[in-house]
């Protein structure tokens, strides 16, 4: 969130903005980077910035350089929409449900912001459910996480109550202030469930405005009533709103979704759609209508879902699948799809916009491909950077055995992913 906004505890300044966790390491040089515009560049970070940005073979190296030749340098990912309290349930060992113990969900939560690490994504903002009979277990279990990972991923939980009104509503809304207290990032909910949604709402607006916090609510969209209430509702706070998945949208008369669409607008409120299928509590698995969105000027960003839960077993938590699907199904651009699980993400998420330029922050992902489309398509190999060092690395060889490998090699050209070193046939 911008400095000019009240902190709670120091537990929720982002690793990303905090220079003084990567002051202490050498400058780094990413040389033979090939950047979204087609430029083979070296890239110089020092501390958690990047210093400068030249063409390829020009910037020498005060500390170590990685080779990137074959590879395509791109502002890192965030994911905005993770669950990590319940992720990697599905297939829970035993005949009943998943164990809700906190060491039992930290060890969860890791796992699941260590997996989308791997795939790219620097920063993570996850709703964590408060109140019921679990009480803030769940969340101190996420926070424990998020302490065990500074320096390597910053993670920004939501609290997610059930209730809010009447009588049965009033524990829990005690329960999400005591959960701002101790340290959750972003105030958030699922109005859908509540008897009085417009009320769940206001109570909800009412505690992110007064701790400065941002709003994440969780809602269907598919009650344009509804969506006009909370957009008149939430105009103007600072520092922001976001919705998701709102895949109900996709389900209303094209005038209902435009005129809503333009609500959302004007009030500055985004919406995180998830391309990769639902997750706990949504209605429908259809993806938010992200072409009117954007057209109508809402700014969109697409986040994952569920990873491994019952709401979606297979869930990757893969950024660059999001974009990937995006860019298939929902008619996007390359550039565009990759946008929104970056850039726009980035923004929903309140942190610093990244540009592979000198003076932006060093949140950066190097995957494996000449051009983005390629890289969207067939990215395997990846190297991550967070806070100017590279904290996550994934290599990606593909054989093809039993081949004459010196008659496919000499059609040049073919499309290669693995060690330069290795004397096997052609790689993907």
């Amino acid at each position: 969130m911008p400095d000019s906004q009240p902190r709670r505890p120091d537990d929720n300044a982002p690793d990303s903005a905090d220079a003084a966790t990567t002051a202490d390491h050498p400058a780094l040089v990413l040389g033979g980077a090939r950047l979204a515009d087609g430029r083979a560049v070296d890239v110089r970070v020092s501390g958690s910035r990047i210093e400068a940005v030249g063409t390829a073979g020009s910037l020498t190296a005060r500390g170590p350089r990685v080779d990137l030749r074959g590879y395509l340098l791109l502002p890192a990912p965030a994911e905005p929409h993770a669950h990590s309290d319940t992720a990697l349930t599905a297939d829970s060992a035993g005949p009943g449900p998943a164990s809700h113990r906190a060491e039992d969900i930290q060890r969860r939560a890791t796992e699941a912001a260590l997996l989308q690490l791997g795939h790219g994504a620097t920063a993570l903002r996850t709703h964590v459910r408060v109140g019921d009979v679990q009480g803030l277990a769940p969340l101190e279990a996420v926070l424990q996480t998020r302490r065990a990972l500074r320096g390597i991923a910053d993670v920004m939980p939501v609290a997610v109550p059930r209730l809010l009104t009447g009588v049965a509503g009033a524990d829990s809304l005690a329960m999400l202030r005591d959960a701002v207290g101790m340290g959750a990032a972003v105030v958030g909910g699922c109005p859908d469930l509540d008897p009085d949604p417009t009320g769940y709402t206001e109570a909800v607006l009412e505690i992110a405005a007064e701790h400065g916090c941002p709003v994440d609510l969780h809602t269907d969209g598919d009650d344009p009533a509804r969506l006009a209430r909370l957009a008149a509702m939430a105009a103007g706070l600072r520092p922001g709103v976001t919705l998701g998945p709102c895949g109900g949208l996709a389900h209303l008369p094209l005038e209902a979704a435009t005129r809503a669409a333009d609500q959302l607008a004007a009030a500055g409120i985004a919406v995180v759609c998830l391309p990769q299928g639902g997750c706990a509590g949504a209605e429908r698995r259809t993806t938010a209508p992200v072409r009117l969105l954007r057209s109508a000027g809402v700014r969109v960003a697409a986040g994952s879902g569920a990873v491994r839960d019952t709401a979606n077993p297979v869930g990757r938590g893969d950024p660059l699948e999001a974009a990937y699907l995006l860019a298939s199904q929902a008619g996007l651009r390359a550039e565009q799809a990759y946008a929104s699980v970056s850039t726009a993400a980035r923004a929903a998420l309140g942190l610093p916009c990244v540009r592979v330029e000198a003076g932006f922050p060093a949140e950066l992902l190097a995957v494996r491909g000449e051009r983005l489309s390629a890289a969207l398509s067939l990215g395997y190999s990846r190297i991550v950077i967070h806070g100017g060092r590279i904290v996550a690395r994934t290599s990606a060889v593909r054989e093809y055995c039993d081949s004459d490998a010196d008659a496919i090699a000499g059609l040049g050209g073919l499309p290669r992913q693995g060690r330069p070193d290795s004397g096997a046939g052609p790689r993907n």
